[in-house]
């Protein structure tokens, strides 16, 4: 695979990385304190006063190049709940590395090749950003969802979900977006990824580290896995299970399907949810909120 340089590609894309502090440090010196002399040694004196800079002011105190500053959900424990809107939740500014040099770099050195090559490289460049900053996020105690991240990278909802379901396949290891740590959603992908990792023989500590959810919630779907496995074993159905564990058929039907996935030799049925199961479901959820 040849790496080349375009002429067009560098003009149009070289200069965006010349607006830094670096740049506006080294036209400083040139210009107002008239100090002439190599490029390069007024570039290292800029490198020095940059890192000088780095030290005494930490990075969350200011922006660099390419930051965007970004209010997303805070990432205080609390859980999804019935009726709770998002402006409840409490909010967290955090600043982002939504472009660095080597972003830059990237599309001005571009792979040449046959098509489907130069589309892989876009989706491994657009991915690499979007860990980037939904780690980044996390680590400064704040939750992107998947619409945030739609619109910092002009990506469909579409394609950002197709971009995170390669990087679990890939790593094993689900990003910490909002929607994964506060488990919202009926869908069972948080139980699908904690129950294959489990089933896989991941210890529970590092499912912790690896999906990004609490001991309590990996501990919780471990625990609820295993009384349906166990009952499913005995011949249990799906309204039985509920009666007996006191969860909601549909709960059941996503723990069924995950044990119908890895112990085929069960043969257990996953039922369709019915309208009396519904009602079923509703009532035995009411009773619960009741009983707090």
């Amino acid at each position: 695979m040849n790496i080349g340089r375009r002429k067009d590609y560098h003009d149009r894309f070289e200069s965006i990385a010349k607006r830094d502090f670096k740049t506006a440090l080294v036209r400083l010196l040139e210009q107002e304190y008239k100090i002439m002399g190599s490029r390069r040694i007024l570039s290292m004196l800029a490198d020095d006063l940059e890192q000088l800079h780095q030290e005494y002011f930490p990075e969350r105190n200011r922006l660099q190049f390419g930051d965007l500053v970004w209010q997303t959900t805070k990432d205080d424990g609390q859980r999804q709940s019935y009726g709770k809107r998002t402006e409840d939740y409490a909010v967290q500014t955090v600043i982002l590395p939504l472009v660095r040099k080597e972003d830059i770099e990237e599309r001005i050195f571009y792979r040449r090749g046959v098509r489907n090559d130069k589309w892989r490289h876009i989706e491994d460049r657009e991915l690499a950003r979007i860990v980037r900053l939904v780690k980044s996020a996390k680590e400064q105690g704040g939750l992107l969802n998947g619409a945030e991240v739609a619109m910092m990278m002009n990506l469909s909802l579409t394609t950002v979900g197709k971009y995170l379901r390669r990087y679990y396949d890939e790593h094993k290891e689900v990003l910490p977006m909002k929607g994964y740590v506060l488990d919202q959603g009926s869908n069972p992908t948080h139980k699908g990824i904690i129950i294959e990792l489990y089933e896989q023989g991941g210890s529970p500590a590092d499912i912790v580290l690896k999906t990004s959810h609490s001991q309590q919630a990996v501990d919780h779907y471990i625990r609820g896995y295993d009384q349906v496995l166990a009952l499913a074993k005995k011949g249990q159905d799906a309204v039985s299970i509920s009666q007996i564990t006191g969860r909601t058929v549909n709960v059941i039907r996503q723990y069924l399907r995950l044990v119908h996935d890895f112990h085929p030799e069960l043969e257990v049925k996953v039922p369709e949810l019915q309208p009396d199961l519904k009602r079923r479901d509703r009532l035995l959820r009411a009773k619960k909120r009741l009983k707090k």
